[in-house]
């Protein structure tokens, strides 16, 4: 009988211990959890924040842009819009534990490819042809002449009516070349909506497109909006030196320094005939503007490490402004 309740005492010992840690475990997976729970809210809590710290410079870029169209309609890089500290300096002070980072870019000093072609959208526009080819001979990208002219003839082909199907030159493409790839698709036949679709078109690869090493890529200089005229205040000096045969590096450097000297009047067009040694250059007068309307605005909310990112084209119509395009990272 003794030997028996010995061995019941043992039995209840084993038990109680397997109860205790059973509880232990579970008090640890539920402590756990809870914190899973409070740290999964703290991020959500954080990703909010973020996304209105970001959405508020956005708002901020969007005033100042209405606010530099009331007073003229001359935009260059001496305006408020265009000097990123003006947006950020004072930002930390309006969210106490976040700030934002803004920038806007000017995309009415970019090369507008949809005007490659004129109204009719099957025939050459003759001036924005030339445009492009020098711009694509420039040295930056190290394109032979029957390569630029290759591409160029693709783009057209890509963007050019869809009761159009007969191929441009020797580099176009319609249908017949893209259906008949590993990956095969259509050829759009109709305006590029964003940039990453000339990706799609014939010979133009992603180390031309983004750049590699030192290299840039077309796309920093290219836009699908526009009205064709190139803002000659704001323009990057890659896009001066296509505007005409008559630019070099050392006139792209004359024009730099003019319309940089805040004294000079950069209100026509026409000033680059004032840098010294330029009288006698011609540029086509299709082809510039002083004035703006599409602008790229890209604002990075932060919270200590963590950041997201709202990006929009926005189209300046007079005083009034339209979102063309949003997204959030």
């Amino acid at each position: 009988m003794k030997r028996f309740l010995r061995d019941n005492r043992g039995m209840a010992l084993i038990l109680t211990i397997l109860i205790i840690g059973l509880i232990v475990a579970v008090t640890l997976e539920f402590n756990r959890s809870m914190r899973s729970d409070v740290y999964a809210a703290a991020n959500l809590r954080d990703g909010i924040r973020l996304g209105y710290i970001a959405k508020s410079g956005f708002n901020y870029a969007l005033a100042v842009l209405l606010e530099d169209a009331s007073e003229g309609n001359v935009d260059s890089l001496h305006e408020a819009w265009a000097d990123p500290e003006t947006f950020s300096e004072n930002s930390a002070a309006m969210f106490g534990d976040g700030w934002f980072e803004i920038k806007v870019s000017d995309y009415s000093g970019r090369i507008q490819i949809n005007k490659l072609l004129n109204d009719d959208k099957k025939t050459y526009n003759d001036k924005q042809k030339g445009l492009l080819m020098r711009f694509l001979q420039s040295v930056e990208f190290g394109l032979e002449p029957d390569e630029a002219n290759n591409i160029v003839d693709a783009i057209k082909d890509w963007i050019d009516r869809g009761d159009d199907d007969e191929v441009t030159g020797f580099g176009g493409a319609e249908n017949s070349y893209y259906r008949g790839l590993e990956k095969p698709y259509s050829c759009k036949n109709a305006d590029v909506e964003f940039l990453e679709e000339l990706l799609l078109v014939r010979d133009i690869t992603r180390e031309l497109f983004y750049g590699a090493e030192e290299r840039p890529g077309i796309s920093n200089y290219l836009s699908p909006h526009g009205n064709g005229k190139i803002n000659i205040n704001t323009a990057d000096p890659v896009v001066l030196r296509a505007l005409s045969n008559d630019i070099d590096d050392e006139r792209i450097q004359d024009m730099l320094a003019y319309r940089e000297d805040e004294d000079n009047n950069l209100s026509n067009p026409n000033w680059y005939k004032s840098v010294p040694g330029m009288g006698s250059v011609v540029i086509d007068a299709g082809l510039l503007t002083t004035s703006s309307t599409y602008f790229e605005i890209t604002s990075k909310g932060f919270k200590g490490t963590m950041a997201k990112l709202v990006t929009g084209m926005v189209k300046r119509t007079g005083q009034k402004l339209d979102i063309v395009s949003w997204k959030i990272e």
